[in-house]
């Protein structure tokens, strides 16, 4: 073990240009993905309150998918951020190695799923009866390239664990363009534009949500083709040249860690579900209000991700070198920089809320409702950014059973019983159900807090 130096601040500002430099790559990465979807939203919305409930309606099953996904990403994050920090990096290769089998496994074994349940989700969503059939060409096109979706999420993951933020971010920026310019020429009738005084007649293809499909469909082609060269070109995690048979040395550990972040992922991504599902049969104007303002809440998450890459890199890397010192100067450091962030955004989310609304719908009971279930929330982002930034250091350091109990009993505990009860048994609104989110978030808060102060969490405690 290193030996520990002291410190005369609580704060060792000596180790933020690591901070940032892990941080902001993934920020912006998020801001961009972000900035597409409100994009997006905006294009759909164009096309009438139907078109964005009919996509709105499968958001949450895409998260319940994505995250899934991920999950099997963590896996491979503790592994290969200690195995660098620890200067080992054959087996920081061997595990990207094994990543690629995790990709095809997990790739083709949820294409198959989506496709073959694509015209059951709707239903499940209690989508109106009317929508049902949009939503499901709309949701079986998107996940068509379920192979290149597994390989962004998967190697992105890898090559942040490598400390690599910055391949990623340029990835992702290159997938949001090509999605908008598609979404541009896929969505619309042909019509003509002025641009700078003058006409310009421009090709559509005229498919509305469809083409919205299909443009965020051909995006996550390149995104996995892209990410995929970009990891077998990378000079300290590239797999090329490594065995792909199945290696249990790496794939047991990164399995341990990766299961229950897999089961959290699913049984919080599923109580999204049951959520969105109950706010669905609240009728089309709660269904709107809920997608938009889940839409411009994203963006205000942005720090909080773009921090809890930085966490689980680092403390993964101080972990691997057994440097307890730098483990907690770190933890210090990313929390002032968490909350002094999201303490601005969230600022920013309750002024302008009704504004941010607006960009979305001109229906004025959808900018009304949806500005006011996003003031609400505004007020819980500092505590909600907290546990975010810890779970990203017990991600580091390889402990995931803890996050899936926490976020399980936040999850079903509160926000759903409390939703079920506010929705359909005293016959309460979409502001009762975003308040029993509220609470789900603040109770991780709590439950995150005491068990990072009690330091059970640190492998290297005295």
């Amino acid at each position: 073990m290193k030996n520990e130096t002291s410190h005369n601040s609580i704060f060792d500002f000596s180790l933020l240009p690591a901070v940032i430099a892990l941080a902001w790559p993934t920020m912006l990465e998020q801001l961009m993905q972000t900035a597409v979807q409100y994009i997006d939203t905006a294009m759909v919305g164009s096309l009438g309150t139907a078109a964005t409930a009919a996509v709105g309606s499968t958001v949450t099953v895409n998260w319940l998918i994505g995250s899934t996904v991920s999950a099997f990403g963590v896996g491979f994050l503790g592994y290969i951020s200690q195995a660098i920090g620890a200067g080992e990096a054959e087996r920081a290769r061997r595990a990207a190695a094994q990543s690629v089998l995790m990709v095809l496994a997990a790739g083709l074994l949820f294409t198959g799923l989506t496709l073959g349940l694509s015209g059951k989700v709707p239903v499940w969503m209690q989508v109106a009866p009317s929508l049902q059939d949009l939503a499901s060409r709309y949701f079986f096109i998107l996940y068509t390239p379920m192979l290149a979706r597994a390989a962004s999420i998967i190697f992105g993951t890898v090559l942040r664990a490598a400390g690599d933020t910055k391949t990623p971010m340029r990835v992702g920026i290159g997938v949001n363009l090509l999605n908008v310019m598609l979404n541009f020429l896929l969505i619309y009738e042909p019509r003509t534009l002025t641009v700078f005084g003058r006409s310009l007649r421009v090709w559509g293809a005229g498919l509305g949500v469809v083409g919205a499909a299909a443009a965020s469909a051909a995006s996550f082609v390149f995104g996995g083709l892209a990410i995929t060269l970009a990891l077998f070109r990378h000079p300290r995690v590239s797999p090329q040249g490594l065995s792909l048979r199945p290696d249990r040395r790496v794939l047991l550990p990164c399995l341990r860690v990766a299961f229950p972040n897999m089961l959290q992922r699913f049984g919080t991504s599923l109580g999204y579900v049951a959520f969105a599902a109950m706010i669905n049969a609240l009728g089309e104007t709660a269904t709107a209000a809920h997608t938009i303002a889940n839409t411009v809440e994203s963006a205000f998450y942005i720090p909080g991700y773009g921090m809890q890459t930085a966490a689980a890199t680092l403390t993964g890397n101080a972990v691997g070198a057994g440097d307890r010192q730098r483990v907690g100067d770190q933890a210090r450091l990313i929390f002032l920089c968490e909350v002094t962030l999201m303490l601005l955004s969230g600022s920013v989310l309750f002024c302008f809320a009704p504004a941010m609304v607006g960009l979305f719908s001109r229906d004025a009971a959808v900018i009304l409702l949806g500005s006011t279930v996003l003031r609400m929330v505004a007020c819980s982002e500092p505590f909600y950014g907290v546990s975010i930034v810890i779970e990203g250091m017990l991600q580091g350091v390889g402990k995931t059973s803890v996050p899936f109990v926490f976020n399980i009993i936040g999850m079903w505990g509160v926000r759903i019983v409390g939703t079920f009860v506010c929705t359909r048994l005293l016959g309460m609104g979409l502001v009762s159900a975003w308040g029993c989110m509220i609470g789900h978030n603040l109770l991780l808060f709590v439950l995150f807090v005491c068990y990072f102060r009690s330091g059970r969490w640190n492998p290297l405690r005295k």
